[in-house]
């Protein structure tokens, strides 16, 4: 016997913060053409590498917002669940596409060791302000949503990687202009493309424990075990399963054992009430769906998990 608290899948959370990203997008791609000239004009490697970041981040964020539109197509009898799951592969294509431009731009900074080109440091610096300014201001846009979405956390450590890599450019800049050390350029681009990895991984890692449909963060399944167990007719409660279809739409599945004597039409609509209820407020878990087996029958079930 099944019960859903609430069959509407509903907006994702990409869905609900999609203005941000268009907001960031737009502030993004300005940047990046920016810094390109930039780049070009002064010679600068770590403002290309900076520049190759960002263009990496707009390509991120149009397919965190092409998944979100996705996302929200309706479900189906062949899609049960719809489309949200498309929001996750957006969030894996982002971290795939970081590791590869770090690998870009490390393999180009290891290749100019040695040589000292000439570098324009007023442009270098100045296209270089400009784009950490742009960064800080889209970090303040979507640091109030980047908890909520894998995409919109893809998009904020990006742009958090921005902005350190704009302030490592803006720190080689003045080291050329006060000193004259080229080297700082590379050194630069090698700060930037090693900044980049360990973001990505984060990402990657929370990509890959929502496919392999692990427990969300947070979520304590022993807990929920005794609050189940604590509602009155319940005896006990196994085949527990919780995972997470995309980001801020977790999903709950059980098997519960009642006491016979209270598995009528009447008690088993107050019992899944009150299950709905526990999870619904104590662990913000509103997707969810119990079977209710009688007590004398759960010696036939083959339990599958505990």
């Amino acid at each position: 016997m099944g019960h859903d608290h609430d069959h509407s899948h509903g907006i994702t959370a990409t869905g609900r913060h999609r203005k941000r990203l268009v907001i960031v997008l737009a502030i993004t791609l300005s940047v990046v053409v920016i810094q390109m000239v930039g780049a070009l004009l002064s010679g600068s490697l770590a403002l290309l590498a900076d520049a190759g970041h960002m263009l990496s981040d707009a390509a991120g964020v149009t397919i965190a917002l092409l998944a979100a539109w996705i996302a929200n197509r309706p479900a189906n009898d062949q899609r049960t669940y719809g489309y949200q799951r498309a929001e996750v592969l957006a969030a894996l294509a982002n971290a795939l596409i970081l590791i590869v431009i770090s690998v870009i731009i490390f393999t180009e900074a290891i290749r100019r060791i040695g040589s000292t080109p000439e570098v324009q440091t007023d442009i270098m610096l100045f296209a270089a302000i400009i784009g950490a300014v742009a960064n800080l201001v889209s970090l303040m846009i979507l640091r109030g949503a980047q908890e909520e979405s894998l995409n919109v956390r893809g998009a904020y450590l990006e742009v958090l990687g921005d902005l350190l890599g704009s302030i490592a450019v803006i720190v080689a800049a003045v080291v050329i202009m006060l000193t004259g050390f080229a080297a700082a350029d590379t050194i630069a681009s090698v700060l930037i493309a090693l900044m980049i990895l360990p973001r990505a991984w984060s990402l990657l890692r929370d990509v890959v424990d929502v496919l392999l449909e692990a427990t969300p963060k947070g979520v304590n399944v022993q807990m929920i075990r005794e609050h189940i167990l604590s509602v009155e007719g319940v005896s006990d409660v196994h085949d527990i399963h919780i995972w997470t279809i995309t980001s801020g739409v977790p999903v709950f599945s059980a098997h519960v054992v009642v006491e016979d004597g209270v598995l009528n039409a009447r008690g088993a609509d107050q019992i899944l009430d009150k299950l709905v209820t526990c999870l619904g407020s104590h662990f913000d878990t509103e997707h969810c769906t119990f079977q209710l087996e009688p007590a004398s029958h759960s010696e036939h079930e083959s339990h599958q998990h505990a």
